[in-house]
């Protein structure tokens, strides 16, 4: 990974500063709806604590039935299709059936539905009526209680007829319609509002379940919607607030009000963003507004019921304009340590939705402006840096040329030295390091010279010993037999020590003559002819080819060193080349140069000599060729010497069918000099 690349992902490390404001923002908007939740239970906890003080009508605690408000006309027929807008708030009749109440203007409308598979029928007349299926129907008023008996041989027309004495002012029979099919039956009736019934019961009779009682009714106390209640909540409950007084089981009883909220100026209303910003980042646990509509007579949620238990809770929940929120509080409605009723007030706000927005906009904004400023800074910093390390490696990188000398004028201006940081520290040490290196390169570079100066005395001190040793040994007769082969060796070591000393002159005199070399126009095609007609007769049992273009090829080069370099490489191609084998000299165009080729069939080259062979004092012909002349290594790095004269450069490679190696001379020719 580049040092760009790092500090950009350092960078990043900066993104957890609109984290950090996120998780703040959150806090601060849930301490923000606490604060709101708070006084919302407070002001419903004033106005129960008002609805019980002015003596309200409020609902007897404990289970009743609910009477809701017929939608539309009901015809008493035995069918529910009059029921239908009322049947989703149905009220459970022991687990056999369920009960619908409805009311208008002037009647009270019953509905039950009995799912039962068994039938045993009978009219409410028969000896054995109370033995068959029948409900029980009990009326109560003023704390007197009758009961009624329905019961049908036949669907059909229905007459309940009374089970109790008579008492004043209850009817004493009642008209009813009887419908059954194969999941149960269906009893309709109605009642005149005008019986002022606070009671009504109902019980179900099933022939097939014998723990059924005969003669029990569930009887419970009425309720409804009551104006007189909505009346007196109106006058208690806050302004924008809409407030519902509940029974216990969460049965509407009053209402007043509506969900209004806070004025907000047309310009700062939330649009769908940031309401989808607010939903998605900020707000917790919003509840769907479909259970809260304000059309429903019954509110079977979670905090109603914990209401009618005594405790107090909230609710925050989706409002029905885009980007509000409606705040629920519901608290018991006590009276002599009683619960007779829910309070609940809902509160629309529009406030905390935008104030949260505001600022977690706002902080984004400035968080993200921050972080692209920091990021543009190290970005910026990163790629100056990265630039000035681009420098340092390309300056070292030129210092050193192909043949390992250094570059003085380069090491003399070499980059960022006068820098006062650590990348001027490792500048300097560099340069340093370079004049080292440098220093010890031109020591090894004229070694050879030095050694071939300072051994010739040493050299011509021991040879002349050994001269008048042997003559003097000679003149006297006195050198014995065995003392011969010793003398031998000894002239053999020093003349051995003089080629040595000859041969490191002779490379050191030629890297001069190289430099000193004159260019001129030359066919290169002719000077690579002439020198294959020249190699052939020393080539032995080898044949050698030339293979050359048609045509001339002129080249700006000194024709002598390219025939020295081709005298080299001959004569490391014919040490390798076995009797018999092949050698191939070949000239042929590379662009504005030209590329000489000298193969030859024999071993590859191993691989870790191939980048080395064209150095000083390296050489393989002493384990390809044995002789007493041991050989230093200098033909191919002449060979080099002259490639870099002629702006080119010498390589060496194995055939691809692995039947020798080829060594080739790109040369680009030699720059021309100026009158």
């Amino acid at each position: 990974m580049t040092l760009r690349r790092k500090l950009l992902l350092v960078a990043l490390c900066t993104l957890a500063l609109p984290v950090a404001g996120w998780l703040y923002v959150r806090q601060m908007e849930t301490l923000l709806r606490e604060g709101q939740a708070q006084a919302l239970v407070a002001s419903a906890r004033a106005v129960a604590r008002s609805l019980v003080v002015t003596h309200a009508p409020l609902p007897p605690g404990g289970n009743g039935w609910y009477v809701q408000q017929a939608v539309n006309p009901i015809t008493v027929d035995g069918y529910g299709d009059d029921w239908a807008p009322l049947t989703p708030w149905s009220q459970s009749l022991d687990k056999r059936g369920k009960l619908l109440l409805a009311e208008d203007r002037d009647w009270l409308y019953l509905y039950v539905d009995v799912r039962s598979t068994h039938r045993t029928r009978a009219d409410a007349a028969d000896a054995n009526a109370l033995a068959a299926d029948h409900l029980i129907l009990g009326l109560r008023k003023g704390g007197q209680l009758r009961r009624y008996l329905i019961a049908s041989a036949a669907p059909g027309p229905a007459t309940a007829r009374p089970l109790d004495p008579a008492v004043e002012r209850f009817p004493e029979w009642i008209a009813a319609q009887w419908q059954e099919d194969g999941s149960g039956y269906r009893v309709e009736l109605r009642l005149p509002r005008a019986l002022g019934l606070d009671g009504l019961g109902v019980g179900i009779y099933d022939a097939a379940a014998p723990d059924s009682d005969p003669q029990a009714a569930d009887v419970r106390p009425l309720l409804g919607y009551s104006a007189e209640l909505s009346h007196e909540l109106a006058q208690l409950a806050p302004g924008n607030v809409r407030a519902r007084v509940l029974a216990p089981q969460g049965w509407l009883l009053a209402r007043s009000g509506r969900l209004g909220s806070t004025a907000v100026p047309a310009g700062e209303q939330p649009g769908w963003f940031a309401s989808l910003v607010y939903r998605s980042l900020l707000a917790n646990q919003l509840e769907d507004a479909e259970p809260w509509t304000d059309d429903a007579p019954r509110l079977d949620v979670r905090e109603v019921n914990a209401a009618a238990g005594g405790a107090p809770s909230t609710l925050w929940r989706q409002g029905e304009a885009r980007g509000s929120v409606v705040l629920a509080a519901a608290v018991p409605v006590e009276q002599g340590g009683k619960v007779q009723g829910v309070l609940l007030l809902e509160q629309s706000s529009r406030a905390v939705p935008l104030l949260a927005n505001r600022a977690l906009l706002g902080l984004l904004a400035t968080s993200f402006g921050v972080l692209l400023v920091a990021g543009g800074i190290l970005l910026a910093f990163a790629t100056r840096l990265s630039l000035r390390l681009s420098r340092l490696r390309n300056a070292a990188e030129r210092a050193q040329a192909n043949d390992g000398r250094l570059d003085g004028q380069m090491l003399a201006r070499f980059p960022m030295t006068d820098a006062q940081d650590e990348i001027g520290d490792l500048a300097r040490s560099f340069e340093r390091l370079f004049e080292v290196v440098g220093g010890y390169t031109d020591y090894l570079r004229t070694l050879a010279s030095k050694l071939s100066h300072e051994l010739n005395t040493p050299l011509a001190i021991v040879k002349s010993s050994l001269d008048n040793l042997e003559h003097s040994l000679t003149d006297r007769n006195a050198l014995p037999p065995e003392a011969a082969p010793y003398l031998a060796r000894a002239r053999d070591g020093v003349a051995r020590l003089g080629t040595l000393v000859r041969a490191m002159s002779e490379a050191s005199r030629m890297e001069r003559a190289i430099a000193a070399a004159e260019p001129e126009d030359v066919d290169l095609a002719e000077v690579v002819r002439g020198c294959a007609d020249a190699y052939r007769p020393l080539a032995g049992t080898r044949r050698l080819d030339c293979v050359l273009q048609d045509g001339p090829l002129r080249l700006h080069c000194a024709p002598e060193l390219i025939a020295q370099a081709l005298d080299k490489l001959f004569d490391n191609a014919l040490s390798f080349t076995p009797d018999g084998g092949w050698m191939r000299l070949s000239l042929r165009a590379a662009g504005d140069g030209a590329e000489i080729e000298l193969a030859n069939q024999g071993e590859p080259l191993p691989a870790a000599m191939q980048g080395r062979l064209f150095d000083s004092l390296v050489s393989l012909r002493d384990k390809a060729t044995p002789g007493d002349v041991p050989h230093l290594g200098l033909g191919l790095y002449v060979v080099r010497l002259v490639a870099e004269r002629h702006h080119g450069v010498a390589s060496a490679r194995n055939l691809e069918d692995g039947s020798g190696v080829a060594f080739t001379l790109s040369l680009q020719g030699m720059p021309r000099q100026r009158l």
